[in-house]
């Protein structure tokens, strides 16, 4: 039995992370920890565009591996607004995920009701379309090759937000408020008729649920998520550019949901943590990364294809019907009786 609900196992969990910076401080790490700061910034950003994929791929049981796609399109958004407009960083973020969840809408629409290998080769389409359009300088906005540089520091209350420990609070409260809601939608009305469709669509159908809108909803509403997290790579780097986005990003997104467990908050969390991670302790050995990365992929898909931490089915406590059913059948063989 857990010593600890839910609730407070994530909070145990985003304190201990909280702490992280003053304790590598502290330990008088080289550079203040920047470097590991900087790599734990890496992995809140996957985990926000990994739980966005989740709502898609998890709960409604959607092969989609165009993931990359919305997270460029709000990146660029945050930073055109920001260069050429003015805009202040931070309140571009809105506009990101609703101009990519617009984009989610148009690709959705013509594509929903594709299944299995057929959605995910038509999605893999639409990130090397994207990555395509942002090469060539579509309408003299995306700068092509060279990207979009000169970004503004986040500013916060009139804090500006300068070093990596700075932006670690930043992505980090923004990754826990996405496990907060992604928690809630997980358990509402929508995230449970997304199981549904994900499990039994014929059945689902059956209970008179609307397959296709409740398809795209969850597209679009993981689109405007992984929208959102682009304005916040952008406020990290400062620059975006067409290579920031390729087939590769999508394919680590799709490993971090399947690997941790789809369906799964807790899986996700940990696939970012040990995929995103193990990338940045192997950097400098750019084969080995990739030998170990495919390695850990065979070993799950054969020892344990549920992920790391699967998802919890849903349980209902069925004593407080003991006797009623049994009850109302005696009435109504009674009443056909007489």
């Amino acid at each position: 039995m857990s010593l600890l609900s839910p609730p407070l196992r994530w909070l145990a969990f985003f304190a201990c992370l909280a702490a992280t910076p003053p304790l590598l401080r502290l330990f008088g790490v080289d550079g203040g920890g920047a470097v590991q700061i900087g790599a734990l910034n890496d992995i809140g950003i996957y985990l926000i565009l990994a739980l966005s994929l989740n709502i898609i791929l998890g709960y409604a049981g959607l092969f989609h591996m165009g993931h990359t796609a919305f997270f460029a399109v709000g990146a660029y958004a945050s930073a055109i607004l920001n260069t050429s407009h003015g805009w202040p960083i931070l309140q571009t973020m809105p506009v990101a995920g609703l101009l990519a969840a617009f984009f989610a809408l148009l690709v959705a629409g013509p594509i929903i009701r594709l299944r299995g290998d057929y959605l995910l080769v038509v999605t893999i389409g639409v990130v090397e379309i994207v990555r395509i359009v942002l090469l060539n300088n579509v309408f003299d906005l995306t700068g092509g090759a060279n990207g979009i540089s000169g970004i503004s520091r986040a500013e916060i209350f009139g804090l500006r937000l300068t070093t990596p420990a700075d932006l670690f609070y930043l992505i980090w409260a923004f990754a826990g408020l996405t496990v907060i809601l992604c928690s809630l939608l997980e358990n509402s009305r929508f995230g449970r008729a997304l199981k549904y469709i994900k499990q039994d669509e014929v059945a689902a159908a059956g209970c008179g649920i609307n397959i296709s809108l409740y398809k795209i909803q969850a597209f679009v509403l993981g689109a405007f998520w992984a929208g959102m997290a682009g304005t916040l790579l952008a406020v990290k780097m400062r620059l975006v550019d067409p290579e920031s986005f390729t087939f590769s990003q999508s394919v680590m997104l799709f490993a971090i949901v399947i690997l941790g467990g789809s369906g799964s908050i807790a899986g996700v969390v940990l696939g970012s943590f040990l995929l995103i991670g193990l990338q940045e302790i192997f950097r400098d050995f750019s084969q080995a990364r990739m030998l170990a990365f495919g390695a850990a992929m065979v070993i799950m898909m054969v020892f344990r294809p549920q992920g790391l931490i699967p998802a919890r089915r849903r349980r209902y406590d069925l004593r407080g019907l003991t006797g009623v059913f049994p009850r109302a059948l005696g009435r109504r063989g009674g009443a056909e009786g007489t």
